[in-house]
Protein backbone atom coordinates (compact mmCIF):
# COMPACT_ATOMS: atom_id res chain seq x y z
CA UNK A 1 0.00 0.00 0.00
CA UNK A 2 1.08 3.56 -0.65
CA UNK A 3 0.09 6.73 1.23
CA UNK A 4 -0.05 9.68 -1.19
CA UNK A 5 -2.06 12.90 -1.03
CA UNK A 6 -2.35 15.63 -3.66
CA UNK A 7 -4.18 18.84 -2.68
CA UNK A 8 -4.80 22.25 -4.21
CA UNK A 9 -5.84 25.04 -1.88
CA UNK A 10 -5.25 28.55 -0.57
CA UNK A 11 -3.09 29.42 2.43
CA UNK A 12 -5.25 30.57 5.34
CA UNK A 13 -2.37 32.59 6.88
CA UNK A 14 1.37 33.09 6.48
CA UNK A 15 3.48 29.96 7.15
CA UNK A 16 5.14 29.51 10.55
CA UNK A 17 8.81 28.57 10.03
CA UNK A 18 10.91 27.49 13.00
CA UNK A 19 14.01 25.46 13.69
CA UNK A 20 14.42 22.26 15.68
CA UNK A 21 16.96 22.16 18.51
CA UNK A 22 19.30 20.55 15.95
CA UNK A 23 18.87 23.58 13.65
CA UNK A 24 16.67 21.86 11.05
CA UNK A 25 14.07 24.18 9.43
CA UNK A 26 10.43 23.11 9.74
CA UNK A 27 7.39 25.02 8.48
CA UNK A 28 3.70 24.56 9.24
CA UNK A 29 0.77 26.14 7.47
CA UNK A 30 -2.88 25.43 6.67
CA UNK A 31 -4.62 25.41 3.30
CA UNK A 32 -8.33 25.71 2.62
CA UNK A 33 -9.47 23.12 0.07
CA UNK A 34 -12.93 23.53 -1.48
CA UNK A 35 -15.39 20.64 -1.71
CA UNK A 36 -18.92 20.39 -3.08
CA UNK A 37 -21.57 18.03 -1.69
CA UNK A 38 -24.35 18.96 -4.05
CA UNK A 39 -25.54 22.03 -5.94
CA UNK A 40 -28.05 23.11 -3.29
CA UNK A 41 -25.42 23.22 -0.50
CA UNK A 42 -22.78 25.04 -2.54
CA UNK A 43 -19.10 24.84 -1.73
CA UNK A 44 -17.60 24.20 1.67
CA UNK A 45 -13.95 24.07 2.68
CA UNK A 46 -11.73 21.63 4.52
CA UNK A 47 -8.76 23.09 6.39
CA UNK A 48 -5.71 20.86 5.97
CA UNK A 49 -2.53 21.28 8.02
CA UNK A 50 0.73 20.96 6.06
CA UNK A 51 4.21 20.25 7.46
CA UNK A 52 7.43 20.80 5.44
CA UNK A 53 11.05 20.09 6.39
CA UNK A 54 14.52 21.36 5.46
CA UNK A 55 14.86 23.09 2.04
CA UNK A 56 11.16 22.69 1.37
CA UNK A 57 10.46 24.42 4.70
CA UNK A 58 12.79 27.27 3.71
CA UNK A 59 11.03 27.55 0.33
CA UNK A 60 7.67 27.84 2.09
CA UNK A 61 8.98 30.48 4.48
CA UNK A 62 10.39 32.54 1.62
CA UNK A 63 7.70 32.30 -1.07
CA UNK A 64 4.36 31.45 0.57
CA UNK A 65 1.98 34.01 2.04
CA UNK A 66 -1.66 34.12 3.07
CA UNK A 67 -4.05 33.71 0.15
CA UNK A 68 -1.63 32.08 -2.32
CA UNK A 69 -2.88 29.03 -4.19
CA UNK A 70 -0.58 26.02 -3.91
CA UNK A 71 -0.46 22.39 -4.99
CA UNK A 72 0.84 20.12 -2.23
CA UNK A 73 1.96 16.53 -2.72
CA UNK A 74 2.84 14.39 0.27
CA UNK A 75 1.60 11.75 2.68
CA UNK A 76 -1.16 11.85 5.26
CA UNK A 77 -0.07 11.33 8.86
CA UNK A 78 -2.64 10.70 11.60
CA UNK A 79 -1.63 10.88 15.27
CA UNK A 80 -3.61 10.34 18.46
CA UNK A 81 -3.36 11.62 22.03
CA UNK A 82 -5.45 11.59 25.20
CA UNK A 83 -7.06 14.70 26.62
CA UNK A 84 -9.42 14.70 29.59
CA UNK A 85 -9.59 10.91 29.39
CA UNK A 86 -10.79 10.96 25.76
CA UNK A 87 -8.77 9.86 22.75
CA UNK A 88 -8.28 12.67 20.20
CA UNK A 89 -6.92 12.46 16.66
CA UNK A 90 -4.98 14.94 14.54
CA UNK A 91 -4.00 14.74 10.90
CA UNK A 92 -1.61 16.65 8.69
CA UNK A 93 0.12 16.23 5.36
CA UNK A 94 3.90 15.73 5.41
CA UNK A 95 4.81 17.63 2.22
CA UNK A 96 7.15 16.14 -0.39
CA UNK A 97 6.53 18.72 -3.14
CA UNK A 98 4.91 22.16 -3.21
CA UNK A 99 4.16 24.31 -6.23
CA UNK A 100 2.75 27.84 -6.22
CA UNK A 101 -0.19 28.14 -8.61
CA UNK A 102 -1.22 31.79 -8.04
CA UNK A 103 -1.06 33.71 -11.32
CA UNK A 104 0.08 36.96 -9.69
CA UNK A 105 3.39 35.22 -8.92
CA UNK A 106 3.95 34.46 -12.60
CA UNK A 107 3.60 38.13 -13.53
CA UNK A 108 5.90 39.30 -10.73
CA UNK A 109 8.51 36.59 -11.15
CA UNK A 110 9.02 36.73 -14.91
CA UNK A 111 6.57 34.00 -15.88
CA UNK A 112 7.74 30.94 -14.00
CA UNK A 113 6.16 29.79 -10.76
CA UNK A 114 8.51 28.53 -8.05
CA UNK A 115 8.21 24.99 -6.77
CA UNK A 116 10.26 22.82 -4.45
CA UNK A 117 10.68 19.22 -3.37
CA UNK A 118 11.93 17.91 -0.06
CA UNK A 119 15.19 16.20 0.56
CA UNK A 120 15.16 13.28 3.00
CA UNK A 121 14.31 14.79 6.36
CA UNK A 122 15.41 12.07 8.77
CA UNK A 123 13.62 13.96 11.55
CA UNK A 124 11.17 12.53 14.05
CA UNK A 125 8.01 14.19 15.33
CA UNK A 126 9.71 14.78 18.70
CA UNK A 127 12.04 17.25 16.97
CA UNK A 128 9.17 19.53 15.94
CA UNK A 129 9.31 22.71 18.05
CA UNK A 130 5.56 23.47 17.82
Amino acid sequence: MYNKVVLIGNLTRDPDMRYTTAGIPVTRFTIAVNRTFNKSEGEQADFIRILAWRKLAEFCGEYLTKGKTVAVEGRLQVDSFEKDGKKKFTSEVQADNIQILSRKDAAAGGGSLPSASKEGSGVSDEDIPF
